[in-house]
């Protein structure tokens, strides 16, 4: 008699944890198989450490072959699913397609950049949800206080040094304070024109930082933010982003070619193709995580709207807490539908949460004891070595490295602009020129790549890749290129993989 299969689509905090915990409680009974487009888990709230030049992007991966025994990887992105036929199509890395019979589903692709319908954004900004976007705000950043030295020009100095951080939740609140001392280590050695530092300016149409945690927690990130020299402006936020700057919705336009978008994230829209009931473009699913009317499928992580049982009514937030929780609970609720045990329902209680600001600073309230200061930063990065399945020991030995060695600032040109757009579905993983256009994701929710999308040909000559000046740029429509325009190649960037979910009322 063949061994049941269990198929898990996504490698995030809930996915990784279903896996993991199947390994351990499955004992070979059921075949588990794990679809991901990398071959490693990606610990998120370390990355922004990478872009500041503190970890090496090494440190935030976890092998997901080498720490997940009995579970056979599968690298691919999640296309259609056919529930009926109980098999999930998806696209290898290399553009093949295959599919994958499954006896249990579980659905946990994660989340996507949240877009809003702001002009330009789309063209200009770039996220920070994967390790190739990290990547690439660190070359950029370190790009521009190099050119901004080299020039005599105080305008394009100052334009070049000043970086536009939207959002101030976790993400936006720790790429800016982080962002800040990296830059200030990088003048201190380079220094620029007479009277000029770099500036970070953090934006939010909340009344606070961190709007979602306690209010000490947020006055703590506020005053270190502010003492650091980080432009802190709640209840302003972008209005139009173009080429060379960005315009403010208090009527301000601000001088910049860097804008990193942090406003928040949205389900992964591979939950939006099956059909099925969905909360605000999550997968609705009972306290047991399971799908109603389709017990094979269960759902968690970002992509799942599970029920919080602490606050009837509600639903449990889009956190890595919730995500890393949740798998646990799936997994044990797969083996119960096996015959392994009983199923239980998934309850939490807040344990507290952990804010790096960088340096040895810090907002903390470890089972609601509000700390700040060394004390914080001591629980945050106690807290991040105890999360992590692996990696541990290398972690913090590039933190005792970061506290005696100076930061090594190089342009490394791996990632492009053009390969890391904001619109795309899969932030995961970087866009490469010489594949046809639509692949590998080309039957991914999203589908089919801007054709003439902005950005054009990267620079030959420049680090990093950025856009030439003179490249003409196209219309915000898909349209079909003109006949003596080249198809990507070798020395054309491919558009983007656009994305078909779209805002909706409340987003903005």
């Amino acid at each position: 008699m063949s061994r049941p299969r269990i198929v898990i689509v996504g490698a995030g905090f809930a996915g990784y944890r279903t896996a993991q915990t199947l390994s351990r409680t499955a004992r070979g009974r059921a075949e588990i198989v794990l679809l991901n487009p990398t071959d490693y888990f990606l610990y998120l709230p370390l990355l922004p450490q990478v872009a500041a030049g503190v970890l090496e992007p090494r440190r935030v991966t976890v092998s997901l072959s080498g720490t997940l025994p009995h579970v056979r990887l599968v690298l691919g992105e999640a296309g259609r699913i056919d529930l009926d036929a109980r098999q999930v199509h998806y696209t290898g890395p290399e553009g093949e397609g295959g599919t994958l019979s499954y006896d249990r589903l579980v659905l946990a692709a994660g989340s996507v950049n949240k877009l809003l319908p702001i002009p330009g954004v789309a063209e200009h900004a770039h996220g920070f949800r994967g390790l190739p976007e990290a990547l690439y705000l660190r070359d950029h950043v370190t790009r521009q206080v190099e050119l901004a030295a080299a020039t005599d020009d105080p305008k394009r100095c100052s334009s070049r040094c000043t970086f536009v951080v939207v959002g101030a939740g976790y993400t936006g609140t720790e790429v800016a304070a982080h962002g800040q001392l990296f830059t200030d280590a990088q003048v201190a050695k380079q220094p620029l024109r007479t009277g000029m530092r770099p500036r970070w300016i953090l934006l939010d149409i909340a009344d606070r930082v961190l709007p979602e945690l306690d209010e000490r927690l947020s006055r703590t990130a506020d005053t270190v933010l502010r003492e650091r020299g980080v432009d802190v402006r709640m209840g302003t936020s972008v209005k139009e982003a173009t080429p060379d700057g960005v315009l403010l919705t208090d009527g301000e336009f601000v001088e910049t070619r860097t804008l990193v978008w942090c406003v928040g994230v949205r389900p992964d829209p591979l939950a939006e193709s099956l059909g099925l009931p969905l909360e605000r473009g999550r997968l609705l699913v009972d306290p047991h995580l399971q799908v109603p009317g389709r017990p094979e499928v269960f759902a968690c992580g970002d992509a799942a709207a599970v029920p919080d049982l602490e606050k009837p009514g509600s639903y449990t937030p889009m956190t890595a807490q919730h995500a890393w929780r949740q798998g646990k609970v799936c997994a044990h609720n797969i083996a119960a539908s096996f015959g392994g045990g009983e199923r239980r329902a998934y309850r939490h209680k807040d344990l507290g949460f952990v804010v790096d600001l960088g340096g040895v600073k810090a907002a903390a309230n470890p089972l609601g004891v509000n700390l700040s200061g060394v004390a914080a930063g001591a629980v945050t990065r106690g807290y991040h070595l105890a999360a992590m399945p692996g990696n541990r020991v290398r972690v913090a030995a590039d933190w005792l490295l970061d506290a005696v060695l100076p930061r090594q600032a190089v342009q490394l040109g791996l990632v492009r602009s053009w390969s890391v757009p904001l619109d795309t579905a899969s932030p995961e993983v970087a866009r490469v020129p010489g594949r046809p256009e639509g692949e590998p994701a080309k039957t991914r929710p999203g589908g089919e790549p801007a054709k003439n999308q902005p950005g054009g040909e990267p620079a030959k000559n420049q680090p990093g890749g950025e856009p030439a000046k003179n490249q003409p740029t196209a219309g915000a429509s898909d349209v079909a290129p003109p006949p003596d325009q080249p198809g990507p190649g070798p020395d054309v960037a491919p558009g983007p993989v656009r994305r078909t979910d779209r805002f909706t009322e409340g987003d903005a």
